[in-house]
């Protein structure tokens, strides 16, 4: 924390850098079960089969810009390249230099991927084991859970979808700008 990121994101807070918190949600269709608890019984439909939707994310730490990657089959180094790439051309008139930190998955810390950030001239910065807490984007997955599938029930594959797409651009047009500006605050918490 005190050697990597506090650094970078003081230089975000300057203009001198962008920092971007990277990682992949993988929503399956099927029932989201926010806090529940009653003496009756609640029944709620879910929908068979296991159709997944997968999101490749960064969120910049300053802006709150959001760029993403999505599909609907497996996320694989190839969507890693992708989504840099992506983050490239966001930022090709720019010679600000742009830090992102993501977790240590096999997809994202294979060498394919560590050759194609540097060619792109993005410092790829991983997290150590285990520590979702140090990770931005790991609460606006919360928040998009919360949004739009909390209790709600999506009979097919399409309106599931939509959904989670409605919820992103919501974050990309600024509409959840409120909500988004208090949850991605800059405090961490810590375990020793």
């Amino acid at each position: 924390m005190d050697e990597k990121i506090k650094p970078r994101l003081e230089e975000a807070k300057e203009g001198k850098r962008t920092v971007y918190f990277a990682d992949a949600a993988h929503f399956v269709h099927g029932a989201f079960i926010a806090c529940v608890w009653c003496i009756v019984r609640i029944f709620m439909p879910t929908p068979s089969g296991r159709g997944r939707y997968n999101v490749l994310g960064v969120i910049d730490a300053i802006t709150h810009n959001f760029i993403s990657v999505c599909n609907t089959t497996y996320i694989n180094h190839l969507s890693i390249i992708e989504l840099l790439e992506k983050i490239r051309e966001a930022h090709k008139d720019s010679v600000i230099p742009i830090s992102i930190f993501l977790d240590n998955a096999k997809y994202q810390a294979c060498n394919a991927v560590r050759e194609r950030a540097v060619t792109l001239n993005i410092e790829l910065m991983f997290l150590p084991s285990y520590s979702p807490n140090l990770n931005l984007i790991e609460r606006l997955w919360k928040w998009v859970k919360k949004d739009c599938l909390n209790c709600k029930y999506y009979s097919k594959f399409g309106e599931f979808k939509e959904a989670i797409d409605n919820s992103l651009n919501k974050i990309i047009t600024g509409q959840a700008e409120k909500e988004l500006d208090s949850l991605l605050a800059l405090n961490f918490q810590l375990f020793k």
